[in-house]
């Protein structure tokens, strides 16, 4: 692990092209567990512990943008040496990835958007999703997991898996200030921006995500130029768990289809 002169922590394994991979609301950079050692036998893999999350923590300027979490990508990409990344975000990473997409193309290989939305403005959010955030923010963290699986995992996704991803995000998962602190990403909106998209995408969504429900990701795709819509059958939102091997065989044909 290293930091950032401004406190960003962020993690360096394997060797090649650089694939930067950008994590969701309140998830440490160890919740890519099932992808990085894939990865980084191919490429250089760079995580990113967001701020509020992870050995990063509470850093200032809360409530974070994510202009300023994309900033925080481009000082990672900086302190590693690398000019260009395959760049791979999911959830609320994912917006941090249309921004640099957006606004630092020079910087961007490729971009995957995974269980994303284009802007809390633009979302697809059903009722059932709304009712659940809402009685998820006033629930004591132990019941919190419990009551997330249905809206995280698919049905077919075994509680021995579920169990693996707890332990690997226990302790650095953002607490509530971190949580709360990251909630500044819902100010952003990628809309306007996405139709001059310059940047090879694909949009990987899972048929079944009951969070960030696919029409988001289709509204994504068919916002962009010539994006590549790829819906994941048995996923739900953690589609990076429930079908591991078959989303890191995208990504790494991706990467080589845009060498």
């Amino acid at each position: 692990m290293t930091k950032t002169s401004n406190g960003i922590a962020w993690y360096d394994e394997g060797s090649g092209s650089t694939v930067l991979l950008v994590m969701g609301l309140a998830y440490p950079a160890a919740a890519w567990f099932r992808q990085v050692p894939v990865l980084a036998r191919h490429h250089r893999v760079l995580t990113v512990d967001n701020r509020g999350a992870g050995e990063t923590g509470l850093v200032d300027g809360a409530p974070y943008t994510v202009e300023q979490m994309t900033q925080d990508c481009l000082d990672v990409l900086d302190a590693a040496g690398v000019q260009k990344a395959h760049v791979v975000g999911i959830s609320m990473g994912g917006l941090m990835a249309q921004e640099l997409g957006l606004s630092h193309p020079e910087r961007v290989q490729s971009l995957t958007l995974m269980s994303t939305h284009p802007g809390i403005a633009q979302a697809v959010m059903p009722t059932d999703v709304v009712e659940f955030l809402m009685a998820r923010a006033t629930m004591p963290a132990e019941e919190r997991g419990e009551f997330s699986i249905p809206f995280n995992y698919h049905p077919s996704t075994s509680r021995e898996l579920i169990a693996e991803d707890w332990q690997a995000r226990e302790a650095g998962t953002a607490g509530p200030e971190g949580y709360a602190a990251q909630g500044g990403t819902a100010l952003w909106s990628g809309w306007d921006g996405l139709p001059t998209m310059s940047v090879p995408t694909q949009v990987v969504h899972g048929a079944q995500d009951r969070l960030v429900v696919p029409a988001n990701g289709e509204k994504i795709a068919d916002r962009l130029p010539d994006a590549k819509l790829v819906l994941v059958e048995g996923a739900n939102h953690i589609v990076t768990t429930d079908k591991a091997d078959e989303v890191n065989a995208l990504l790494l044909a991706w990467f080589q289809d845009n060498a």
